[in-house]
């Protein structure tokens, strides 16, 4: 997985978020995209996040797994 220095990530436009309106969950890459979906299925398991949301996070990063990209 490529480096994400907090000043690239704070300069991601929120598109690029499974979480636009948060900017959480950075999926610039399929490797960033493969970290959100792992751990979106960690907070779901310890009740952090909903299961809506976590599903959401999923859809998003599915994309961009797919995409390669």
């Amino acid at each position: 997985m490529a480096k994400l220095t907090s000043q690239s990530r704070s300069k991601l436009p929120a598109a690029k978020f499974a979480l636009p309106e948060q900017k959480k969950y950075p999926i610039n890459d399929p490797a960033h995209a493969r970290n959100a979906k792992a751990r979106a299925s960690e907070m779901a398991h310890q009740g952090k996040i909903s299961a809506s949301t976590k599903a959401k996070i999923d859809r998003a990063s599915d994309r961009v797994i797919k995409q390669g990209g």
